[in-house]
């Protein structure tokens, strides 16, 4: 009789294979008289590659967790520019029925800061504008019409959102799994303990009654 399978062929969503639970190791080895040794290996591969898995998935969810507020603040102030640009387009509207509107009465120009290094920030005055510039990654920026930012910034935010909220169940599954792995790793050494332990006895009372015998 040969050992079963380490992994099971039901999987997670995306692809990550379940650990079966050894209910009766006997039975999974292949009956009493049965190695651990190469089990045993195939328990702790399986395990360093869980292992690899996590630690792959927590680096995704530390940047995940880092990239969504900033897509998040870009996004709002993305919308703060479409929503002042929607509303001065009104107030010129009005303006044309307003004979005595004062200058005073147009919004002003709008100052922000905007950070140069990671505690050094300078001021800045706004232009009029209905283009902005957004970074794509790896030293990329292009130009976008402020509708069209605001739609691929919503996209990029619910993807991102999305990947997290998979990134995290597959943790939470893997970690699973690996608990699962560590368990079935202690039943199957402690099977073979208690085996060698009764082979022990059993040897010494053969021993003792081979004795007896020649008395």
């Amino acid at each position: 009789m040969t050992s079963k399978a380490v992994f099971s062929n039901e999987k997670n969503p995306r692809g990550i294979p379940k650990a079966p639970f050894l209910a009766d190791v006997e039975e999974y080895l292949g009956g009493p008289d049965a190695e651990v040794e190469g089990p045993l290996k195939s328990f702790q591969d399986a395990l360093a590659k869980y292992r690899y898995m996590d630690s792959n998935l927590t680096q995704r969810r530390e940047s995940l967790e880092e990239k969504i507020p900033d897509i998040k603040k870009t996004l709002d102030m993305v919308e703060f520019l479409h929503e002042r640009r929607e509303g001065k387009g009104k107030a010129s509207e009005d303006a044309d029925d307003l004979d005595d509107l004062e200058d005073d009465d147009h919004p002003k120009p709008l100052k922000t800061t905007f950070e140069l290094n990671d505690t050094l920030y300078a001021e800045a005055e706004l232009e009029e504008t209905d283009m902005v510039y957004l970074w794509l990654g790896a030293n990329v920026m292009l130009s976008y019409k402020i509708p069209a930012a605001i739609a691929l910034l919503k996209s990029k935010l619910e993807a991102a959102q999305m990947t997290l909220a998979n990134t995290v169940e597959d943790l939470e599954f893997l970690r699973e799994q690996l608990t699962i792995m560590e368990v079935n790793t202690a039943r199957v050494y402690n099977w073979d303990v208690k085996r060698r332990r009764e082979r022990r006895e059993k040897a010494e009372a053969l021993a003792v009654a081979g004795k007896s015998t020649d008395k």
